[in-house]
């Protein structure tokens, strides 16, 4: 214990008996015994809340090497979510513009064909105007 021999221990003992005497030796072997508890309680105490501070750092060091993982693959996710709204919303801008190019051309088909109903009304105006001329030249004759 300690380091010591007991030899060592012996002239301890024997010092002890001589300055403390046979009287109070117990009581004095007594209050030794609780200070070494002590001390060794001590000892106990301060090497387990080393190992839980150990531990404690080693489960931080695996918790953040789970976070970094997570903020990775999350990373990953947003970075295939921005790329796949990239692509939706050039679909929807070709979508839009063959929308567009549809209206324009059935509008343009619109305009042309009420450009031959406006057209064909005049066109008959005219073949009218001239049976009445005609008529009118037949009649003068």
């Amino acid at each position: 214990m300690f380091g010591m021999s007991l030899g060592e221990i012996l002239v301890i003992a024997i010092i002890a008996i001589l300055f403390i005497g046979p009287d109070k030796l117990p009581e004095a072997m007594v209050k030794v015994a609780k200070f070494f508890r002590g001390i060794k309680k001590s000892i106990h105490e301060t090497k387990e809340t080393i190992e839980k501070e150990i531990h404690l750092s080693e489960l931080k060091e695996e918790a953040l090497s789970y976070k970094k993982d997570l903020e990775d693959v999350v990373h990953e996710y947003k970075v295939e979510i921005d790329d796949d709204l990239n692509i939706a919303d050039d679909l929807r801008s070709e979508v839009t513009d063959i929308k567009n190019s549809i209206n324009d051309i059935s509008f343009d088909k619109l305009e042309e064909d009420e450009l031959a109903q406006i057209e064909k009304p005049k066109k008959k105006k005219k073949k009218q105007k001239k049976k009445k001329k005609a008529k009118k030249g037949d009649e003068d004759v």
